[in-house]
């Protein structure tokens, strides 16, 4: 036994643990979940991770942020756009369907992806994001090239895609922090996971900023091309997808040589990648190329409205207002209204025209005192129609003229009124004895015509007037030429006052105001009962004289006059913008009588200087107390247009006498408004036949006014003294209606169209 060697025990690998663990409980040496620093290194070793660590630590990390990233996307919700992304501008657009202006405090115009043209759609793809149709809306290489940049120690840049940049402009802000990004870049995935790719690129077209106050594709090709968005072609869409890469030098490639040199590089860039994407053929671009750079049109920052623009919208806008409650003043300032006007670009200029010439040869505000503050206003109305298809309304907001001298109820119309009277006179008839029914009129009745007689009312008792000694009204003419008994055709025509001052009185006040609100004038403008209401001291606008003497031109049917025919928003047809129902206003045989009482007016009366326009024409020539106005209304089949002639001082709003106008002692409705409808009606007509006037039906036996003589004595009637309307009117200053200036203060309602 002594002589066998005992064998030493077998080491484990348990049994080596257990004994570790012996050995560790022995030290007071726990074991620990994470070996860091590493137990049992020295030096540097103890302080190197293993690769397991390594490797637990990125992976860690990974799952870390895809939890922080899926809680996050899980929990983020689409914010609502912001409201500045939802504003427009409102657009109006002449009759042929070119734009007039617009308005709004943004100037944006959204339009469906449809209007785009499919190559245009090409060119901003291939400039921002070529892989749009396939990615998830972000793009990897672009977050890490900015992520790069950010590291480098620069500005945070996007690296975005076109989905990003729409919920950007849409439901962001542009600020340039990490919070925005991460934002962005999560509402990106969700909206490419909720949200079809057509309907993103129209949000990403409609919400860019191109330059030149132009917010959305459309505005940018107005403001660039004056084209609407439809009609861009490729070279110009590229133009337009170089400059929302740099819309602040972009925008005058127009004019300054670096942002031209520029833009045009960039422009090329574009074509380029249209060719490598596909989207454009190699003899495509050779052709572009080969046409040139699309320059944009000029551009002027801040040009607002000029000329005629301004009150034309104002126009609109009312009416559109007045037919639509619920397009408020805030709905138009937040704009999408595309609103379809009546007015004619070419008349519209002609007129402007025409008043710019007469004005430039009549009048001499530098030399002349007199010419100076001198207000002109016209409007010409279709009457088949009822189309307001021109207005002049003053010499433009930039003149820092904002009233509309077309659409102004204020400046008395005078003897311009006579044809309404005589209207209500042929329909209702005339009590021409106390007691008596109404007798029947025609043009041929005959009235006393001579200066400073007395006016009878319906019951036989002369009209007072407090302001003559002897406490009655002796009505006065311009001139004192002793007329005697004369036709109311021949009154007409030479605008002689007594005779339809007496007439009024006979017909009456209630029926002589329900023949003028049937031929459409409103009753806020009609003067209230007196002498002078029958020789023209209501003041209706122009518009509205312009609508009444159409209704003469159209035999009587009366379409209200209106400026809007069409109003869209958000792509729907607002309902209530068809066009006014004709309504017959006036018998056809009383209508067509006044018209050919009229056309006396032009072949030998005041009215003579309309001769020159050398068609079929009929027409009025008005003024007022101490010239203080000036009017011509006339028209043909086609057009029925009136002119205003009024002083007053912007800065004491109050009629002036017109005496000393233009070198004239008088100022009479045949001379300068004429001469200013016969220039504008001779362009407006061109190309149009010379229809001639319907023929008046006749009416009977008429009815003298008591007192003629039988049988009556000829009588010569004198030729006018003056190529005007009669320069005197009653001796008193009838006691203005409510809503009547009498006074010569002007009302702005802007309630005529």
């Amino acid at each position: 036994m002594s002589g066998t060697r005992r064998r030493p025990p077998q080491r484990t690998p348990s049994g080596s643990r257990a004994a570790g663990d012996r050995g560790r409980r022995r030290t007071g040496v726990r074991k620990r979940l994470v070996d860091y620093p590493r137990a049992g290194r020295t030096g540097v070793r103890r302080w190197l991770p293993s690769w397991r660590q390594v490797l637990a630590s990125f992976l860690f990390c990974v799952g870390g942020l895809a939890a922080a990233v899926g809680y996050a996307y899980a929990t983020i919700s689409i914010p609502d756009p912001n409201p500045s992304s939802l504003l427009q501008n409102n657009v109006y657009y002449w009759s042929d369907g070119s734009v007039l202006a617009t308005d709004g405090s943004v100037n944006r115009e959204n339009v469906s992806l449809a209007q785009v043209p499919a190559d245009v759609q090409g060119d901003f793809i291939a400039a921002e994001n070529a892989s749009f149709y396939s990615d998830p809306g972000i793009d990897p290489q672009g977050i890490a090239r900015a992520l790069v940049h950010m590291a480098e120690g620069g500005s945070v840049q996007s690296g975005s895609t076109i989905t990003q940049q729409f919920v950007k402009n849409t439901y962001l802000d542009q600020s340039q922090t990490l919070s925005r990004k991460v934002k962005e870049l999560l509402i990106s995935a969700k909206i490419g996971a909720s949200m079809s790719k057509q309907r993103i690129l129209q949000g990403y077209l409609n919400t860019c900023f191109f330059g030149r106050q132009a917010n959305g594709i459309q505005a940018a090709a107005r403001v660039y091309y004056g084209l609407p968005v439809e009609k861009l072609n490729v070279s110009q869409g590229a133009f337009l997808a170089a400059a929302v890469n740099e819309p602040s030098l972009f925008q005058y490639a127009d004019a300054d040589p670096r942002a031209r040199a520029q833009a045009e590089a960039r422009w090329s860039w574009v074509l380029d990648r249209m060719v490598k994407t596909g989207k454009l053929t190699g003899a495509d671009r050779a052709r572009y190329a080969a046409a040139g750079f699309p320059v944009p049109r000029k551009w002027t920052p801040g040009s607002g409205f000029t000329g005629q623009a301004g009150y034309l919208v104002q126009l609109a806008r009312s009416y559109v207002q007045q037919h639509d409650p619920a397009v408020t003043d805030s709905s138009l300032s937040r704009g999408g209204y595309q609103i379809h006007t009546t007015f004619d670009r070419k008349r519209t200029a002609e007129l402007a025209t025409a008043v710019a010439k007469v004005r430039a040869e009549r009048l001499d505000p530098a030399h002349r005192a007199a010419d100076r503050n001198v207000q002109t206003g016209a409007a010409s109305v279709d009457p088949a129609t009822g189309r307001i298809v021109a207005v002049y309304g003053g010499p433009g907001y930039e003149q820092a003229h904002y009233a509309d001298n077309a659409d102004t109820s204020g400046v008395p119309v005078g003897s311009t009124f006579k044809p309404v009277v005589l209207a209500s006179a042929l329909q209702y008839g005339a009590v021409l004895k106390p007691g008596t029914s109404p007798a029947s009129i025609t043009p041929a009745s005959r009235f006393n015509g001579d200066d400073g007689i007395q006016i009878k009312d319906q019951q036989g008792s002369y009209v007072t007037d407090d302001k003559d000694p002897t406490g009655l009204l002796h009505q006065h003419n311009d001139t004192t030429h002793r007329w005697g008994y004369i036709p109311l055709r021949t009154a007409m025509e030479q605008s002689v006052n007594t005779p339809y001052v007496q007439l009024g009185e006979d017909t009456g006040y209630p029926d002589v105001a329900r023949t003028a609100k049937a031929l459409g004038l409103r009753p806020e403008s009609l003067a209230a009962p007196s002498a002078g209401f029958y020789i023209g001291t209501s003041t209706p606008s122009a518009i509205r004289m312009a609508g009444a003497y159409a209704t003469f031109a159209a035999s009587g049917t009366r379409i209200t006059p209106y400026s809007v025919t069409q109003v869209t928003h958000d792509d729907a047809v607002l309902p209530g913008f068809t066009a006014p129902a004709p309504v017959r206003a006036l018998p056809s045989a009383v209508a067509d009588n006044v018209t050919d009482v009229l056309r006396g007016v032009i072949t030998r009366g005041t009215g003579t200087r309309a001769q020159a326009l050398g068609r079929n024409a009929a027409g009025k020539t008005g003024t007022t107390d101490d010239y203080r106005s000036a009017w011509f209304i006339g028209y043909t089949r086609q057009l029925a247009t009136s002119v205003v002639l009024f002083k007053e001082d912007p800065a004491h709003p109050q009629l002036q006498s017109l005496a000393g106008v233009g070198g004239l002692q008088k100022v009479f409705g045949g001379d300068i408004p004429t001469e200013i409808w016969t220039r504008y009606m001779r362009d407006a007509l061109t190309g149009l036949p010379d229809l001639p006037l319907p023929a008046p039906a006749p009416l009977g036996p008429g009815t003298n006014e008591p007192g003629v003589p039988s049988p009556s004595p000829s009588h010569t009637p004198a030729p006018a003294k003056h190529t005007g309307g009669p320069g005197r009117r009653t001796t008193t200053a009838p006691t203005p209606g409510p809503g009547v200036p009498g006074t010569g203060t002007k009302c702005h309602a802007h309630k005529c169209r």
